[in-house]
Formats: C-alpha cells, sequence, structure tokens
C-alpha cells in the first residue's frame, strides 16, 4: 500500500488531511485518551460493588423499621451506579475482547439490576448512530413524550394528552422509569432478533426472584411494598436525571439532516454539563457527553481531559459547542418540552 505521507501534497500538514472527525480523531489519539484505562474501572467496580453490596447488607441490618425508605432510595443509587458501569461496558471502554465484556454486561445488567444488557446495547447503538433524529433514534420516539412539532402535530391517544403539559409531567413519569426498564427488558425476550436469550431471560428471572424474596422477607408486607415503589421511583428519576440534560432541547433531526457530517451529527444534538468532579461521578461521565458521542469507546475518565481538545477544534472550524450548569441544562430541556406541547395547548 502507498505510504500516505508519499501521495500528500506539498506543504500539506498532516493535521489537514481527512475529513473534519479524522483530523479531531488524530489530535485524540495523539493525546492517549482512546487508551484502556484498568486502574481506573478496576477502582470504579471496587466502589460500585461496595456500595452495592453495603446498600444490601443495609436492608438486612436495619429491620423492620420505615428508616427502610432511606435504604431503598440508597440501594436505588448503587442500582444507577451499577447502570452506568453497563454502559461503559456496552460502549467497549473497560475490556478488550467481546465476550468478558458480553458477560460482565449480563451480570451487571441483567443480574444486579434487572435491565437486560442485550435491549439496551442495541436500544443504545442506534440512538448513538442517529441522536435526535425523529425516524431513527429510540431516545426520541413519541412514545409517551413528544421531543418536537411535527410530532406533536401527528400525536394521538396518551402522548397527545400527556404532550400539553409535559414539561410539568416529565420529572413525576421518571418515577415509572425504572420499572419501564424492566418490563422492556422481558418484552425484549420475546423478539426473535434478541441474541441469547436463555442467558438473559434466567438472569432477568434470577434478579426479579432475588429482589422480592429479599425484601418481601424480612420486611413486613406494606413496608415491603413501600420499599420497592420508593427504590423503582427514585432508581428511574436518577437514570433520567442523568440522560436528560444530554440532547433534550438541543437540535432535532429529521429527512436531509441525514446528509450532515458524523462531527456535526453528534455535537449539533449533544449538550455538555458543567461542574466538577462529583458531577462526573453522579452523571458517570455523560456530563461530557459531546466527547462521548464523538467517541464513545473513550474510557468516561479521559473524557473531561479531551473537552477542551474537542471545544478547541470545534471553535476552529465553526461548530457550535454548547455547554451549561446541571440546573441550567434541566430548564432549556424542559423548556423545549412545554415549547412542543404549545400547539395542542391551544387546541
Amino acid at each position: 500500500m502507498t505510504s500516505s505521507i508519499a501521495i500528500e501534497p506539498t506543504g500539506r500538514s498532516e493535521d489537514a488531511r481527512g475529513s473534519d472527525f479524522a483530523r479531531l480523531s488524530r489530535r485524540i489519539a495523539k493525546a492517549g485518551l482512546m487508551e484502556r484505562r484498568p486502574g481506573y474501572y478496576a477502582a470504579r467496580f471496587t466502589i460500585v460493588a461496595c456500595l452495592y453490596v453495603g446498600s444490601w447488607a443495609a436492608v438486612v441490618l436495619v429491620g423492620e423499621s420505615w428508616l427502610q425508605l432511606v435504604v431503598a432510595a440508597l440501594l436505588a443509587v448503587a442500582f444507577s451506579q451499577a447502570a452506568l458501569v453497563a454502559h461503559d461496558l456496552a460502549h467497549r471502554q473497560v475490556f478488550r475482547t467481546k465476550r468478558i465484556t458480553e458477560v460482565s454486561g449480563w451480570l451487571v445488567g441483567n443480574l444486579l439490576i434487572g435491565m437486560g444488557y442485550g435491549w439496551w446495547t442495541d436500544k443504545h447503538t442506534r440512538h448513538h448512530a442517529n441522536p435526535n433524529h425523529e425516524d431513527h433514534d429510540p431516545d426520541v420516539s413519541p412514545d409517551v413524550l413528544l421531543w418536537s412539532e411535527r410530532q406533536a402535530k401527528v400525536s394521538r391517544g396518551l402522548p397527545k394528552l400527556i404532550g400539553r403539559w409535559q414539561a410539568y409531567l416529565f420529572f413525576p413519569l421518571l418515577t415509572l422509569e425504572g420499572m419501564n426498564l424492566h418490563v422492556a427488558s422481558f418484552r425484549s425476550l420475546f423478539k426473535s432478533t434478541m441474541k441469547n436469550r436463555p442467558i438473559e431471560g434466567a438472569l432477568l428471572v434470577a434478579h426479579v426472584v432475588i429482589y422480592l424474596a429479599v425484601i418481601f422477607t424480612l420486611l413486613p408486607f406494606g413496608m415491603a411494598l413501600a420499599f420497592v415503589v420508593v427504590n423503582q421511583a427514585v432508581f428511574g428519576v436518577y437514570l433520567g436525571m442523568t440522560f436528560a440534560p444530554n440532547h433534550k432541547g438541543m437540535q432535532m433531526l429529521c429527512g436531509d439532516d441525514e446528509k450532515l457530517d458524523f462531527l456535526r451529527k453528534q455535537v449539533l444534538t449533544s449538550r455538555n454539563v458543567t461542574g466538577g468532579r462529583v458531577i462526573d461521578v453522579a452523571l458517570g461521565g455523560l456530563n461530557h457527553q459531546i466527547e462521548h458521542h464523538l467517541f464513545p469507546s473513550m474510557p468516561s475518565v479521559n473524557l473531561r481531559k479531551a473537552k477542551p481538545i474537542v471545544s478547541e477544534f470545534c471553535a476552529e472550524i465553526g461548530v457550535p459547542y454548547h455547554e451549561c450548569g446541571l440546573v441550567d441544562s434541566y430548564r432549556q430541556a424542559l423548556g423545549h418540552m412545554h415549547e412542543v406541547g404549545a400547539g395542542l395547548r391551544a387546541k
């Protein structure tokens, strides 16, 4: 194969070759930010495992007390942090080989938190390929909520009813998101296109059986029921508040927008959330959403280091790079949702 250096026109720098994304990728690779971080993930897995085991230990130690509702919330945080670990596994940020990644994903996703790893990976992969695209991104499908005026105009049934006041209903609806993840995971097992259904199904069933058996054995029925409700509600709200700031209220794509190149498709539809290390931990690094969408296999701990490189490059080529604080990100997302429902309220 002829060397690319040999055929490069005189005076054309290495950095100038290829697409915008290719040029950015070379800068990121040169900084070593795509390299594995085994030490970081070993420490993170250990901390999340301790939080998970410690939360279940607290369930046993607290016993028959309404303080269990606090424990239920703590366990929901453990579930959410485990889900963020599963997210990094799905993006091949942790291990090099597919098999160990898949097995780890089944154990963390299906067994520990009852979220189908295969189902979620497929859904999330389609989201990454076409973020905020009305026809291709499952995360902006108008199943319950509406994400564009176009969707609002053709809405029917429940989405149309909820859409009028969806900005006010968004956080209350998130309390159901945890349960929705479980239901969707089980429903996916009935699809013939779903791979590894026996093992995924067995682990999902094991999670539900163990989860309910422990809680309803240790606690009186009413207290156990309240525990489940609080645990699943906080789990849903936590996950929703982690993912909502990233794309909601950013540019929506449809039709000819598919012609956008990869870099612009990812940057224009994503929003970063500013903040320190606490925000990084709470959101699992997804607050650096622009960098994550451009380089999904980059270890999440490296995303903060990639930010100045990406933002500087976007400034060079004239592509808007959007970032704001956490509260402002929710304000923008909810403001967009309220605006989408304006036409429905006028009827």
